[in-house]
């Protein structure tokens, strides 16, 4: 029974504890690498003998002389080698109103999200998203394999057919085109174009196959994501640990894989229709997305000893007979976790890269929470009013919930003096103590789990809530007012986290305590100042929810104990 009551001291708190712990198991620091770990399996394409290369970033073999790097050469299944090897092809960059992309044809090997600063301050560069930083290394690559045709792969063969050229989006441009050219023997060339749009993250690359040779061509085309797996501290006051980082994709079902978890979980292949691959972190994500009527092959493997993590999905075999042309066509996405761009995209289950969570119920509820939450921004202007409108929203829905939790609180308070003098009855004969409790409860027809029963119908909502907050890419350095003029960053002066310590004091008074210890009274009274101290670091825009929460909460248990909460007088010993 005790445990009871402290249960509900507590519990609009619980569901932050609860986050810390699942999180705290879901996106731990990812080890180092041993040499001893096995080699994951390397990835073959679908319908071909041939392996495909994979590509890892500069380091020491780069040239000290003149910066150069050694040609290219693919990676065989068995090989053991970590010895890197990057594209020498020429590179291009083309820039739109949010995207700076570099390009080789194969790769995408650096992406700069324009509209996205990596600070809020004046001259901030912009978040970079693919990196050729060997620390950082993260590409999105494209080539084709073929078992028995020449073919060009992400490390060798495109080449831009403007090769001195820099694209940019002119004003009153909608879109523009960049093309690279592979010739092969025997007349076959593939054309590949990556074509932008102004305010579209999503980039359409279209492969044109032309046999003007004498002989049919067969080929497969591969995309594939590869990145060193950033390195995130588990802290509950960094934002990017709650979120998940790791591949995704889809094969019939949304499915996902933390970084951390790639080499232990072993390679994956599977074959579906409709399908998509991507990499998420916090805010941002790039995505594979094929066309519809394709075929693919999904595969997952961790080169190098488990140091980058791969994902490639494999498109159908395409046979152009002489004198014929075929193509070929997906979706780069490249940028924020943008819920209306990414349905536009028409591709099943990709608005999940938005990780409300691992579980479908709360990642639909915590869809339409953002869905308010978004209306909300657009009516008041402002992401701070939006999350308080929310909370107000969301303890409107759940009032009759909440009205029956401090209503059956505050019919036990009522009997507070019955209980104390119950203890003082039987002293230290714990046994007793609750037997005469319980029958007391029995005779005034007292629920004690009134109380916790509507605390458990909610937790789903509000832990939905606080992944809404923690994800949404549109709240990151965002304002509220006065002293808060970064949602994402913790509050300068600790004035939420101050005021959210005196809320949690306040609900404590006034929570019923029957039957509780001495030692367990002490332990309550220092957890406002506990949990004060962890809020104190955490975002603004969390703190201003669980503030403006427990301030709504503190207001109805004062109102409900008003109504119903005076106390019995104590029967005579």
């Amino acid at each position: 029974m005790n445990q009871t009551r402290v249960f509900l001291m507590i519990a609009w708190l619980f569901v932050a504890v609860m986050l810390w712990m699942e999180w705290g198991r879901f996106n731990a620091p990812k080890a180092e690498a041993s040499s001893s770990a096995p080699i994951a399996a390397a990835v073959t394409a679908a319908n071909t003998a041939d392996t495909v290369p994979v590509a890892v970033p500069p380091s020491a073999n780069v040239n000290a002389a003149n910066g150069t790097v050694p040609a290219a050469t693919p990676v065989a299944p068995a090989t053991t080698s970590a010895a890197p090897v990057v594209s020498t092809a020429t590179r291009v960059t083309v820039s739109t109103d949010v995207l700076r992309l570099v390009l080789d044809g194969g790769n995408v090997v650096q992406a700069d999200l324009l509209q996205y600063p990596q600070e809020k301050k004046p001259g901030s560069a912009p978040v970079r998203l693919f990196d050729a930083d060997a620390a950082k290394f993260y590409a999105a690559q494209s080539g084709w394999t073929s078992a028995a045709n020449a073919a060009p792969t992400h490390l060798s063969g495109f080449v831009p057919e403007q090769p001195n050229a820099d694209f940019t989006l002119a004003s009153g441009q909608n879109e523009i085109a960049v093309p690279f050219v592979w010739r092969g023997p025997n007349g076959v060339s593939i054309r590949r174009t990556y074509t932008l749009k102004r305010g579209d993250y999503a980039v359409q690359v279209r492969d044109d196959v032309v046999n003007a040779g004498t002989a049919s061509w067969q080929g497969n085309v591969y995309r594939q994501l590869l990145r060193v797996p950033p390195q995130i501290s588990s802290s509950i006051t960094h934002p990017q640990s709650f979120s998940f980082n790791g591949a995704t994709w889809y094969d019939g079902e949304y499915q996902r894989r933390p970084f951390k978890d790639y080499m232990e979980d072993g390679p994956v292949n599977q074959s579906t229709a409709q399908g998509w691959i991507a990499m998420l972190q916090h805010h941002f994500f790039s995505a594979w997305i094929p066309a519809a009527e394709d075929k693919i092959e999904i595969a997952l493997a961790a080169p190098n000893n488990g140091a980058q993590a791969l994902i490639r999905e494999t498109g159908p075999a395409v046979v152009v007979a002489p004198g014929q042309q075929a193509s070929t066509q997906a979706r780069l996405y490249i940028g924020p976790k943008l819920i209306a761009q990414m349905k536009a995209q028409h591709v099943p289950k990709l608005e999940r890269a938005v990780d409300y969570s691992r579980f479908a119920p709360l990642a639909m509820i915590g869809e339409g929470l953002f869905w308010i939450l978004n209306h909300l921004h657009a009516l008041l202007k402002n992401w701070g009013w939006a999350i308080v409108g929310l909370v107000v929203i969301v303890k409107l829905a759940l009032y009759p919930l909440s009205a029956a939790q401090y209503k059956s609180m505050a019919k036990m308070r009522q009997f507070q003096p019955r209980i104390a003098q119950l203890k003082e009855r039987y002293g230290s004969d714990q046994q007793k103590f609750q037997q005469a409790m319980m029958e007391l409860y029995r005779k005034e027809k007292i629920n004690p789990m009134g109380g916790c029963l509507p605390i458990l119908v909610q937790m789903p909502i509000f832990l939905s809530l606080y992944y809404v907050l923690v994800e949404s890419v549109e709240l990151r350095q965002a304002p509220w007012f006065g002293w808060v003029q970064d949602l994402t960053a913790q509050d300068p002066y600790f004035i939420l986290p101050v005021i959210n310590v005196a809320i949690m004091w306040f609900t404590q008074k006034m929570t019923p305590t029957p039957g509780m210890d001495p030692m367990q009274a002490r332990m309550m009274q220092i957890m406002p100042l506990v949990f004060g101290v962890m809020m104190a670091f955490m975002p603004a825009g969390l703190v201003l929810y669980w503030v403006t929460n427990g301030a709504l909460g503190l207001l109805q248990q004062w109102w409900m104990a008003k109504r119903h909460g005076q106390p019995i007088a104590a029967a005579a010993k």
